[in-house]
């Protein structure tokens, strides 16, 4: 049998195309039903079954070959031309019936190479009772060729199951592997809180995409209600969000009561925070009570009187923390039920070696957390390491000098160098001083001083003995220098006697920041002033609703008070019941903060950012 060339003998079609082929064969029975006339006589050596009435499937254009024998119609692959490009799947090109061309994959029809053997000769056979009914059939050609083409999908000659299954595949989605859509569905956490900050603040910046303006300027009522709210300790209650936070009164009220905070003493002329190395602020301002010995102690004798009263407002649970800054360190004292504790603690950084036997030498007993916590993980590493007792015993005799007073050290100066006078050598070789020997012995402790690794925590009824202390104590307050002569300052977030109100500084700024290519509108607000722990946390909880949960802040800490995140000891934490703080004051939310164990260790906040009404932040 003669062969066109470019046909493939051995091109079966898919199961698929066949199982389609013989349920066409089933519906188009109907359209051209078996007649016993005229039918029958035109169809002689055919049967009168239906599948005898169907037109095959063909593959391509009919090609009318008079010289091929058996009187066939032989067909075309459509196969045959296949171009090899750059695509892992070859392209090719589809003919229909009529002639025209299109556009198919290789990939779908390379299946169909498997049973064209056995269908080959089937079609042959039944393309022979096909020709009596060709005005019928070119009708119904006509018929179908209209019915697919309103379809509009590509199509393999009358038949368009071929590409039914490339069809669902575009259709349907694609899987994902597990890690693929885990991103995606599941949603991070929301962190709807910050860990407690302790460290004083000395400005914020905050910035949003929205308007920060409603911070500023207030109404002469919205300013008094503020003040008068915080006087009464009343609260409102904001919405989570909030549509127009510039028409909202509750809100402007309510910064209003956030930024007091109360202070003594109070001059006016003279910023009183900070205190250390605070030297450029009061260089060139008026201090009348440098030389006045009488003004001194007038001063002095108020300030005890407001030192006290702030003591028994924190012991009472009235107040839940104060602070004393002075020239050369910052105290910080805690009521019963915050920080973890459950006792009354006080945090002195820095300090000084005379400052640690002053207070000694009263009887305050006291602890070295940072000290003791890297003793600690020195005496784990030694019994992992399985090293000597040298180490150990150095560790002692640097505990010894650092809790023994000065008299213990200086026994023994006379028994290091008691075997020169044996060698009868003692007046020829120059004995050191008693100062330079304390010096050496107590080499570890004297680094400690003006460090982090110096705080001081004194817990329980010692605190109430610091407080004498610090009345008593003489160099509390500076000889010489621009801050002669005037005493600590104390800030609390309740009133207390002799105390003065004072509100932090609000500026709001509107900039363009450049992002990529473009420039966007972003709202910022500097808040400046000694700014206290709650006054942090009312501050960001009232931005949340007004920035629908979108703003970031840049924290400024001040140095020595960023140590007083410290973690206490587990001997010094709560063993009973949460105290009762809810009539001192501050708002509920943030008393609930403070209560949490710190930590930051001996760090400080440096960053917070809200993204969608869940926190981030950096230290």
């Amino acid at each position: 049998m003669s062969q066109q060339a470019g046909y493939s003998p051995s091109f079966k079609r898919p199961a698929e195309i066949m199982r389609m082929r013989r349920k066409r064969a089933r519906s188009d029975a109907g359209v051209f039903p078996s007649q016993s006339g005229q039918g029958s006589a035109g169809s002689t050596g055919q049967s009168s079954s239906p599948q005898a009435c169907v037109r095959p499937f063909s593959p391509g254009p009919l090609f009318n070959n008079q010289n091929r024998s058996g009187g066939g119609i032989k067909r075309r692959n459509p196969f045959a031309n296949i171009e090899n490009t750059y695509s892992p799947k070859k392209k090719l090109l589809i003919y229909n019936d009529d002639g025209s061309a299109e556009a198919g994959d290789s990939y779908k029809l390379q299946k169909s190479t498997e049973k064209e053997g056995e269908e080959d000769m089937s079609t042959e056979k039944e393309s022979q009772g096909v020709l009596p009914f060709s005005a019928r059939l070119i009708e119904a050609e006509k018929q179908e060729r209209q019915d697919i083409s309103s379809k509009k999908c590509l199509t393999f000659s009358e038949d368009d199951s071929l590409f039914e299954e490339e069809e669902e595949d575009v259709e349907s989605p694609l899987l994902k592997s597990p890690r693929a859509i885990a991103p995606v569905s599941i949603a991070p956490p929301v962190c709807t809180e910050y860990p407690a900050d302790w460290s004083l603040k000395t400005r914020l910046l905050f910035t949003s995409p929205l308007s920060l303006s409603w911070a500023e300027q207030p109404k002469a009522q919205e300013e008094a209600l503020g003040l008068s709210q915080h006087c009464r300790a009343q609260f409102s209650t904001l919405p989570h969000t909030l549509q127009d936070p510039r028409s909202c009164s509750e809100l402007r009220c309510a910064f209003q009561q956030s930024l007091v905070y109360w202070q003594h003493p109070s001059l006016p002329w003279i910023s009183l925070f900070p205190r250390i190395n605070a030297e450029r602020s009061f260089t060139g301002k008026s201090t009348p009570w440098a030389q006045d010995t009488v003004l001194q102690q007038s001063l002095m004798s108020e300030w005890s009187v407001s030192l006290s009263s702030l003591y028994s407002l924190l012991k009472a649970r009235l107040c839940p923390y104060f602070y004393v800054c002075s020239y050369q360190f910052t105290v910080l004292f805690r009521a019963a039920g915050l920080g973890g504790s459950n006792s009354i603690v006080a945090l002195i950084s820095p300090t000084t070696r005379g400052l640690r036997m002053a207070m000694k030498a009263e009887g305050i007993e006291f602890s070295l957390p940072l000290v003791e916590e890297g003793r600690k993980s020195r005496e784990q590493q030694n019994l992992n390491g399985n090293q000597g007792e040298e180490e150990e015993q150095k560790e002692k005799e640097e505990e010894c000098s650092d809790l023994k007073e000065g008299e213990d050290c200086q026994t023994g100066d006379d028994e290091d160098f008691s075997w020169l006078k044996e060698m009868g050598v003692q007046d020829k070789i120059k004995k050191p001083d008693s100062i330079t020997i304390q010096l050496r012995k107590e080499g570890h402790t004297v680094s400690l001083d003006h460090k982090p690794e110096s705080v001081v925590c004194v817990e329980g009824s010692d605190t109430f003995t610091l407080i004498n202390f610090l009345i008593n104590c003489k160099s509390l307050v500076a000889a010489a220098g621009s801050q002669a002569g005037l005493p600590p300052t104390l800030l609390a977030p309740i009133a207390f006697r002799g105390a003065t109100m004072h509100t932090l500084k609000a500026r709001s700024v509107n900039v363009k920041s450049q992002v990529g290519s473009t420039y966007q509108n972003i709202s910022s607000l500097e808040i400046t002033g000694p700014i206290l722990p709650s006054s942090l946390h009312t501050i960001t909880n009232l931005l949340r609703p007004a920035q629908k949960g979108n703003f970031s802040a840049a924290l400024y800490s001040h140095t020595p008070t960023a140590v007083m995140n410290i973690h206490i000891n587990d001997k010094q934490q709560r063993t009973g019941g949460s105290v009762d703080l809810s009539g001192c004051g501050v708002h509920p939310a943030s008393i609930q903060q403070l209560q949490q164990p710190s930590s930051l260790g001996k760090t400080a906040l440096t960053h917070i950012t809200m993204n969608n009404f869940s926190y981030t932040w950096k230290k």
